[in-house]
């Protein structure tokens, strides 16, 4: 009750759901995009049409998909302004000019090229139209270079030198960019966007061919699905570890919270499976661990020492038990998506892929696992970096907005209300598009299918493309 009444966690509240909501759109769209670039290279190799039509039944998800993205990140940019105002004054010149790069070569690329690739099929030929789709999948990864680059700088700060008024100037921007962890956490959020696209396109597969085991483009979207989560999901693990190496490195308090660890330092220390931290009484109780598998997973040595949070000021330690937990979420589903990529692969062999109904109801019961996932690691990540907003140099309560409690908490509300009425019903219709049977209507010109889906049938002027 006494952190309800606190404007400095009202604020992190808000910008954490804020920045949840923005997230899984993002998460979506990159893998999305670059599926529907895979798709289109396939049916201009090939010529097969039920390429073009899962491509269109994507493309009319990938556009709603991507406003909402935008809609959403625009509304949560404001914060820095109206909660944030003391950290953007300090990072400002370090933040602003990545976040404005983002703008200027992800986002115009997007942009600039999402039109042709959404109307411009029967406009502009096969290859510029190709060209168009690579470029909107291209831009989606610059978009998450930078604010891989400018959320990995917080966490690692590098590159720049404190000037008289206390604000944090670049010295060196390739430093600053290519900041320690920068490289592991960009290859770990854009394979996590990559497997919660393919969960997403191998659940709706799914569902369709429970209803219709001989729909082909159904058939091509689960196949792929499938393939990219046996082929990813055990990249994702290994690059996590790697990852995990890194921020033990460079945030090892962040580490001892993951692993619910508070002796000062341990040696053979175990993984903790499960266990409630308590930061109050300095342990994890009811702890349920395997002997010295912490040490070798973090350290790659039986003997290997760890440090526990005893070893850091009691004022930088993390939340723990939301450190905990939502890292064991993130490990525990990327464990599972491997274990369906593995079970799949042995349907596949087996010429069962598209009969097993129970297969197909997992992979429809682990549709949403990326977004949870993804969630989940990022939670652990931003978190786990408390007390900080940029790690070991400034403490999250010193870089609030002069706010009081009233402005804070309706705003909260405000953002709560809109965000459910407007987002859900946006989440709504993007249900009833993938609940749509793939291939039912292969003719159908991509710019007059989100039109068709809301409910208006377009004349033959629209049709066509005509002036009225």
């Amino acid at each position: 009750m006494q952190a309800l009444l606190d404007p400095v966690f009202l604020a992190r509240l808000q910008f954490a759901f804020t920045v949840s909501f923005h997230i899984i759109f993002p998460a979506f769209t990159i893998g999305l995009a670059s599926y529907l670039a895979v798709l289109e290279v396939l049916w201009l190799a090939t010529g097969r049409d039920v390429y073009m039509q899962v491509f269109k039944f994507w493309v009319k998800i990938f556009a709603v998909t991507f406003g909402m993205g935008v809609v959403s990140g625009i509304v949560m940019s404001y914060q820095f302004g109206t909660n944030w105002a003391v950290f953007s004054d300090k990072a400002g010149p370090v933040i602003g000019p990545l976040m404005g790069y983002e703008v200027m070569s992800a986002f115009f690329l997007e942009a600039g090229f999402l039109g042709v690739m959404l109307f411009g099929m029967k406009r502009v030929g096969r290859g510029l139209h190709f060209f168009a789709t690579a470029m909107v999948a291209f831009g989606t990864f610059i978009s998450a270079f930078w604010i891989l680059a400018v959320n990995s700088w917080m966490q690692t700060p590098a590159g720049y030198a404190i000037a008289p008024n206390g604000q944090f100037v670049p010295e060196d921007w390739w430093t600053v960019i290519f900041n320690p962890s920068f490289p592991y956490r960009l290859v770990h959020m854009v394979l996590a966007a990559y497997l919660t696209t393919a969960f997403v396109v191998g659940a709706v597969g799914a569902w369709h061919l429970l209803k219709d085991k001989t729909n082909t483009p159904a058939r091509v979207m689960f196949s792929m699905a499938m393939w990219m989560a046996a082929i990813v999901a055990p990249i994702q693990i290994v690059a996590g570890d790697f990852h995990g190496l890194n921020t033990l490195q460079h945030q090892p308090a962040k580490i001892a919270a993951m692993e619910g660890h508070y002796e000062e330092s341990i040696r053979g220390a175990p993984l903790y499976l499960f266990g409630l931290p308590d930061n109050e009484a300095g342990e994890t109780k009811y702890a349920i661990g395997i002997p010295k598998l912490g040490s070798l997973i973090l350290t790659h040595d039986w003997e290997g020492e760890l440090k526990g949070l005893k070893a850091f000021p009691r004022e930088d330690w993390p939340p723990t038990p939301v450190v905990f937990w939502s890292f064991r979420i993130m490990v525990g589903l990327g464990v599972l998506m491997a274990a369906l990529g593995l079970i799949s692969l042995v349907m596949r062999f087996g010429g069962h892929i598209y009969r097993n109904a129970w297969l197909h109801r997992a992979a429809l019961l682990m549709g949403p696992s990326g977004f949870v996932a993804v969630l989940a690691g990022w939670v652990t990540t931003e978190v786990g970096r408390q007390p900080y907003t940029i790690y070991g140099l400034l403490r999250t309560v010193d870089s609030v907005s002069p706010i009081g409690l009233p402005g804070v908490s309706a705003s909260l509300i405000a953002f709560i209300i809109v965000y459910f009425i407007v987002f859900g019903a946006g989440v709504f219709y993007l249900l009833r598009l993938m609940g749509k049977v793939p291939g039912a209507a292969p003719d159908e010109p991509i710019a007059n299918a989100p039109l068709r889906s809301a409910g208006i049938v377009p004349g033959p002027a629209m049709q066509h493309g005509d002036r009225p």
